[in-house]
């Protein structure tokens, strides 16, 4: 197995921050062919998304987020900013990993899809995220 830790930086904002380049990148370095992609987020306030970017998704996805978890005081959670419990829920909605198929050393996403960090959490502007190739 090759595996390899990158840092993002995700700043201030919430943010959908596209991988597509990072897992290239590491593909290439891992001389990959067939096998799995896994991509992990050891975060208690990230996740991991496949979705289509670039198209207004990626903010669709973060509007949804804020219906579904607002950022204001019901969250038991209260550390940090206001409303900060909720980018602890948000996991178990946007879980902090991914598997993809790599074949012929190229991820097999569909035309549209992009593997994407999603970070709601403006507190934490650096985040880490751990790609390991499993060759098959």
């Amino acid at each position: 197995m090759h595996s390899e830790e990158i840092e993002v930086r995700t700043g201030s904002v919430e943010v959908v921050y596209d991988l597509g380049a990072e897992c290239e990148r590491f593909l290439r370095s891992a001389r990959a062919r067939d096998g799995l992609l896994n991509v992990w987020v050891p975060h208690a306030t990230a996740g991991l998304a496949i979705i289509e970017t670039g198209a207004g998704s990626d903010d669709d996805v973060l509007a949804a987020l804020r219906d579904l978890l607002p950022a204001d005081d019901r969250w038991r959670h209260r550390h940090g900013s206001p409303g900060h419990g909720r980018d602890h829920v948000l996991p178990a909605f946007v879980p902090p990993y991914a598997s993809i198929p790599v074949l012929g050393g190229e991820m097999a996403l569909g035309t549209w899809q992009s593997v994407c960090l999603v970070d709601t959490n403006v507190d934490n502007p650096v985040r880490r995220v751990r790609l390991s190739f499993l060759p098959g």
